[in-house]
């Protein structure tokens, strides 16, 4: 049986909160690093969160 693809990726904050998003994304669709405009209830606002790695 074949193994998924997706990844599980991390979404952090630039607003320095510490607040993350976790989220799945396939590497062979999304090659560049994945940014989205989310809220972050600690900033209570919506920032851009970028992609960094799972440990």
């Amino acid at each position: 049986m074949a193994k998924p693809v997706t990844q599980w990726i991390k979404l952090v904050s630039t607003a320095d909160t510490g607040y993350f998003y976790v989220k799945k994304k396939n590497p062979r669709n999304q090659t560049e690093k994945m940014s989205l405009r989310k809220y972050d209830p600690v900033a209570r606002k919506h920032v851009e969160f970028k992609e960094s790695k799972m440990k």
